[in-house]
């Protein structure tokens, strides 16, 4: 947690200097929810996808779901898909894996975040999910928001 000392410094930096919102989100201010591509794996019905979600959001969030877009490796859309990844506590990190039947693995290139159809909780706007996203992949498969 931090102390209002080390969190001044940061408050007059983004008072003062253009696109130091940004700089306080990394030094651990809170306010993004992190999505990470974090493996896939052949599975019996099709593509098993795993992803690791944080939320650095003040709120936790009651229920979030993202549209996402599938590509292969000519850019062309293999599939598009709402996941489902439920309750995302404030200050919490998941990990959410979905089953994507009649998917190859091999064809899935690049993920898009297209959209959050469902973004709720408490005190939350319904963009926020969208406007607090923050995308990242550990697997071979690109993730884009």
């Amino acid at each position: 947690m931090m102390t209002f000392d080390r969190l001044l410094p940061l408050v007059l930096l983004a008072a003062f200097h253009p696109g130091a919102a940004a700089l306080a989100q990394d030094a651990g201010v809170p306010g993004n929810l992190s999505i990470e591509m974090n493996d896939l794996a052949p599975s019996e019905k099709g593509c098993k996808l795993t992803f690791v979600a944080g939320n650095a959001l003040p709120q936790s969030l009651s229920k979030v779901s993202f549209e996402f877009v599938l590509f292969d490796g000519k850019g062309l859309v293999e599939r598009m898909a709402v996941l489902d990844f439920r309750d995302l506590p404030a200050g919490k990190t998941k990990v959410r894996q979905f089953d994507l039947s009649g998917t190859k693995c091999e064809a899935v290139k690049s993920l898009l975040i297209n959209d959050a159809p469902v973004c709720e909780g408490e005190g939350i706007a319904k963009d926020a999910c969208m406007k607090a996203l923050k995308t990242g992949s550990k697997s071979s498969v690109e993730l884009k928001g």
